[in-house]
């Protein structure tokens, strides 16, 4: 495009760091040191107190705002929030998107060499639990300078990792805003991502993850995978509006033999198709596995009450009346809990159609609701040295 609107952060280059000392992971393991890929919009203040981070989901990347080059049509996954005006205001903000390590798209993970074999980790990539994120994450803000987050931000599984910050590092950020997502996964969304797995291991070209290796790529199963959550991520009422019955080819006239396609199943396919072409299997699979064992009161007795003891932030918790992925009742067990803990919790159910997908939307009540939350972590920032 020959010029970005006027609320977008324009242009931006995404940036590599490497941590060269070894990395303890939840699982025991270690890596000898690794690659975070990230993104940064805005400027950081003089006393480092007006830094947001946002945390993505299992199918998200660095990208999170703006544009790559000047032909690029497509903006940044949460364009919608982050830009000069929006709730996560550039001109107020400084704004840091990282790439979580076993991810594809820069920061090392499953498709990046193994310094110990000289070969593609795949399927001997350790697996990692959300704190892995939040404790590399927090080396990332050591690099940039910044010793507490004005606020950590995510949806779905980013916000399982907002509120693992507030436990793990509790005077490293000031809010916590945790959007369409759960203290842990019901059993139906475990049965939906081991279905995705499934979906992947049985491809012949998956070779038992080491498809990297041999040359093949598991893209029909990817690409199922694929399909299979974005089913669960859209509501029924969002679907039956986008596509209804209408077909895509083929008729009901009686005599016809011509195949009918239902305008929807073109969509999934083309998502799917989509999708295995950029994504990474074995970090699907990875991603996956740490959003089924995300806990976040396994080790205090399963008391989520307890858990959030720990929490010195303030929150902001918001759900969507048809996200039954991540239905608004997972939002208020988090806000009973937090409650219970006596801590400052703001709750807001935001009516939406779009279902689970609904957090990545422009819904206006929703963008009201974190623009009048942002104003309050914004005068936060005011009461330092300043910017």
């Amino acid at each position: 495009m020959s010029e970005f609107p006027a609320d977008s952060v324009g242009l931006v280059t995404p940036q590599t760091v490497h941590f060269q000392e070894p990395f303890e992971l939840a699982c025991g393991r270690s890596l000898s040191g690794f690659d975070l890929v990230y993104e940064t919009y805005g400027e950081l203040n003089r006393d480092a107190s007006n830094a947001l981070l946002i945390c993505h989901a299992l199918s998200g990347h660095h990208h999170a705002a703006g544009y790559h080059s000047v032909d690029d049509r497509k903006p940044g996954w949460w364009d919608s929030c982050i830009g000069p005006g929006k709730p996560f205001d550039t001109n107020k903000f400084f704004v840091v998107s990282c790439n979580n390590i076993g991810g594809c798209h820069g920061s090392t993970g499953p498709a990046s060499i193994n310094p110990e074999t000289g070969e593609v980790w795949g399927r001997d990539f350790p697996p990692l639990r959300a704190r892995d994120w939040v404790n590399s994450q927090l080396l990332l803000a050591q690099h940039l300078g910044i010793d507490c987050w004005a606020a950590v931000i995510g949806g779905s599984l980013g916000g399982m990792q907002a509120m693992r910050w507030s436990l793990e590092y509790p005077d490293k950020l000031k809010h916590a805003i945790v959007i369409a997502s759960a203290m842990k996964l019901t059993a139906q969304n475990i049965a939906f991502n081991e279905t995705a797995r499934q979906a992947i291991s049985s491809d012949p070209g998956f070779a038992n993850g080491d498809y990297l290796k041999t040359g093949s790529r598991p893209k029909d199963g990817l690409a199922l995978a694929r399909m299979i959550g974005h089913i669960t991520y859209l509501s029924d009422e969002s679907m039956g509006k986008k596509f209804g019955r209408e077909l895509r080819s083929g008729t009901f006239m009686r005599g016809s033999d011509e195949e009918i396609e239902f305008q929807v199943e073109s969509y999934l396919r083309h998502q799917g198709e989509v999708f295995s072409d950029n994504f990474d299997a074995n970090t699907y699979l990875l991603m996956g596995r740490a959003l089924d064992y995300f806990d976040l009161a396994r080790e205090y007795n399963d008391d989520p009450i307890a858990a959030f003891q720990h929490a010195l932030c303030d929150f902001l918790v918001i759900s969507f009346t048809t996200d039954w992925r991540f239905a608004p009742e997972r939002s208020r067990e988090i806000v009973e809990a937090l409650l219970g803990a006596r801590k400052n919790v703001s709750y807001a159910e935001i009516e939406a159609k779009e279902g689970h997908d609904a957090f990545l939307m422009p819904i206006p009540r929703y963008i009201d609701v974190l623009n009048s939350y942002m104003v309050r972590v914004f005068q936060a920032t005011q009461t330092g040295a300043g910017s």
